[in-house]
């Protein structure tokens, strides 16, 4: 077990007392904060663990942490912050940090915790993961003595690889009956024990069986095709949890697998937004309580470098608090609302000012309500835009590079929030469990223009057919056509929806 070491040096507790207390003066609301101070290895290691330093043993830990380290080495890279959505909430520092430093990563933490405790988007989270993560870890170590480790590490290598197939709205919307006895888990996959899984699973499932029997039936229904879900369900992990014929243990894992995903995936949808919100704090705390006048350039320095943004990257920390300024003036000076969007003297809205002192007001209302999708679709403007040079750009094969595609506001807004959407990766859902009425398992890829990338989604394809173990098939388009993608344990095939096994067999012999 980790034992932490939150004892600070006097001269850093100083610091903390006297940042937190300005914190909690301009209206900052967050968990107990723990400081611990590290050595940049240490660092690396809990940050290639997710910052958790007793999750369970995986080999693309190790692997990330290699990469941070060489990054580190070679002076491409440093970690300067890392926090734990946790109450009280953990934070690192790292040892070698000048004092300038520790104080810009406190300010910046508790920007952070206000953040955690205060968004919506992170309110179903647990407040007590680092206890449940140890845990988890716990259960998973106990199946690698039981069942050997290489056993485990490959069914976690499934879960793993297709940990993102999760419904990131079901915290919110109610997709199913009111049978949830876990909201963290969605719908209906029952609370964990540290013992292993409860049974609501299996219940469950022989609930379905029973409903689907010959005997529950009408006469003229028995020869039809049994189809479940009855409607297309966006959380695949849940649905293998209710559906694979997975043993105790393993299904346990998937289940630690999902629970840790949700816990994970508010992180991807407030990038933005949390990242700004948390400068915005340590700008605001370091400029006008605690930088000495002998820290101001280093400060600028290190400030800058967290800033920078070139033309093939966006810093979500740099678009993040430019943002929220921008609101704030905004609000502050009464450019928002009816007289304001009914002005259309270019001249006068360049000298407006309605003082109204509602600016910090909003930001907080923002950073309660929003996610980076929804902030982006309400505050980005026109004038942000060209304020600050924005532009979408795309790759064009004649020249073979990227180049800038539009400066148009529209086009700008519209690619920025295509790349947010569900944290930019694939939607998948399920369609049917007993595809062909063979038990089957049939998923749906929410086609939105950009093709799948077929080398990866064939891995991801084996994966999931080692979990329902049976064949496993996803409706995507491929080339503009839509196309069935399919994996039976041996093979792949490739088909477009509505050909023949014949017509496929016939198209590949003429194409050899």
């Amino acid at each position: 077990m980790y034992a932490w070491k939150t004892n600070l040096p006097s001269d850093l507790r100083v610091l903390k007392d006297e940042i937190e207390g300005h914190a909690r003066d301009y209206g900052l609301d967050f968990y107990e904060t723990i400081f611990e101070v590290i050595d940049a290895d240490e660092l690396h290691q809990i940050a290639a663990y997710g910052g958790f330093p007793t999750r369970y043993p995986h080999w693309s830990f190790g692997m990330s942490y290699e990469e941070l380290k060489k990054s580190y080495d070679y002076g491409l890279s440093k970690i300067y912050e890392m926090v734990i959505n946790n109450d009280p909430c953990y934070a690192y520092l790292m040892r070698c940090n000048h004092v300038m430093d520790q104080k810009l990563v406190m300010a910046h933490v508790y920007g952070h915790c206000d953040f955690f405790k205060n968004n919506q988007y992170f309110s179903h989270t647990s407040r007590k993961m680092m206890d449940e993560i140890a845990n988890h870890a716990t259960r998973i170590r106990g199946y690698v003595e039981r069942y050997g480790e290489d056993l485990v590490e490959e069914f976690l290598d499934c879960c793993m690889s297709v940990d993102d197939l999760i419904d990131i709205h079901s915290t919110a919307i109610k997709r199913r009956g009111d049978h949830s006895t876990n909201a963290l888990l969605g719908d209906a996959y029952p609370a964990q024990s540290e013992a292993g899984p409860v049974v609501g699973a299996a219940k469950e499932y022989m609930n379905w069986q029973r409903a689907s029997s010959p005997a529950t039936k009408s006469p003229e229904s028995l020869d039809a095709p049994l189809h479940y879900p009855s409607e297309p369900m966006r959380d695949v992990l849940l649905f293998l949890l209710e559906h694979a014929p997975l043993t105790d243990w393993q299904r346990d894992i998937l289940a630690i697998v999902r629970d840790e995903s949700y816990y994970f995936r508010p992180q991807g949808q407030t990038k933005i937004l949390n990242e700004g919100w948390a400068s915005y704090w340590h700008s605001t705390i370091m400029t006008q309580k605690v930088l000495d006048s002998s820290e101001l350039i280093d400060y600028a320095d290190h400030h800058s470098g967290t800033m920078a943004t070139n033309g093939r990257r966006l810093n979500p920390y740099k678009l993040g608090i430019e943002l929220l300024r921008d609101v704030e003036y905004r609000w502050n000076t009464g450019r928002f609302g009816p007289e304001w969007d009914a002005c259309d003297d270019l001249r006068e809205k360049q000298n407006w000012n309605r003082p109204t002192g509602l600016g910090r007001q909003k930001i907080f209302e923002i950073r309660r309500i929003h996610n980076d999708i929804t902030f982006i679709d309400h505050y980005l403007t026109p004038e942000f835009c060209m304020q600050h040079r924005l532009f979408s750009f795309a790759y064009q094969d004649h020249p073979g590079q990227f180049v800038i595609e539009s400066r148009e506001f529209q086009q700008i807004k519209q690619r920025l929030l295509f790349s947010l959407t569900n944290s930019g990766k694939p939607e998948i859902e399920v369609m049917d469990g007993n595809f062909r009425n063979r038990s089957e398992l049939l998923l749906r890829h929410r086609f939105n223009g950009v093709d799948l990338k077929l080398s990866e989604t064939r891995e991801v394809l084996v994966n999931l057919q080692r979990l329902w173990r049976r064949p496993v098939h996803l409706e995507t388009v491929v080339d503009g056509k839509p196309t069935l993608l399919s994996f039976d344990g041996n093979d792949h095939s490739m088909k477009s929806i509505g050909e023949t096994d014949e017509q496929r067999r016939a198209s590949a012999s003429k194409s050899r």
